[in-house]
């Protein structure tokens, strides 16, 4: 038999010897965000990125085609921080992370969740503002960010959130005016109680940002 050429043999037993990485991009994703936790109480200990896709993972549910579609790692003692790798769960429905220490920011590429019917963040550390960029989660129905140290203002754009059925922000530092367009006009007060709001909107006589 022909000997193969030494740059195809030298491949070849690259990748024989190479350790087994998943190639899923949601499963990927999920372990950065494995990385950025801190997790003492190993909630996170069958996340192996050994495995094809993440199905088999405790807290993460799948559907039929292998997609990711729930995450749910509430009330489980997690702390550290969110990145933009959470946006490669094209498919994700749920994402529940609530009650636990996470800091920093919420990630802008939250965004690109499209299929997103329920995110709850609340009590939490998170800091920094609400992302624009909800505005492009036309499936959201409950938005819960709650007991947490965010900051500026609730942005208007989220006024096309027409599936919007729960939204609280209360307990923050938030400032500004409160949106009565779209969903707004259905929310109570005690979705923003105890923050640095100046009440809703008078039809452009307030500014939006008055009081930021």
């Amino acid at each position: 038999m022909a000997s193969l050429p030494l740059p195809l043999l030298f491949l070849l037993l690259g990748f024989s010897f190479s350790p087994v990485i998943s190639t899923n991009s949601e499963g990927n994703a999920l372990h950065a965000l494995r990385r950025r936790l801190s997790d003492p109480t190993n909630v996170l200990q069958s996340w192996d990125p050994t495995l094809v896709n993440p199905c088999t993972w405790f807290h993460v549910t799948c559907d039929s085609d292998s997609h990711v579609i729930r995450l749910d790692l509430g009330n489980s003692n997690i702390s550290g921080t969110l990145g933009p790798e959470l946006g490669e769960l094209r498919h994700l429905q749920y994402l529940e992370l609530y009650r636990n220490g996470i800091t920093g920011e919420i990630p802008t590429e939250l965004g690109n969740l499209k299929n997103l019917v329920s995110m709850d963040l609340y009590e939490n550390k998170f800091e920094g503002k609400i992302p624009k960029s909800f505005a492009k989660l036309e499936s959201l129905r409950f938005l819960r960010m709650n007991n947490n140290k965010l900051t500026g203002s609730i942005p208007r754009e989220l006024a096309s959130l027409s599936k919007l059925k729960i939204f609280d922000v209360s307990n923050n530092e938030l400032c500004g005016t409160i949106p009565v367009d779209g969903p707004f006009s259905t929310f109570s007060m005690e979705s923003y109680e105890n923050n640095r709001l100046s009440g809703p909107e008078l039809q452009g006589l307030v500014p939006y940002d008055f009081g930021c």
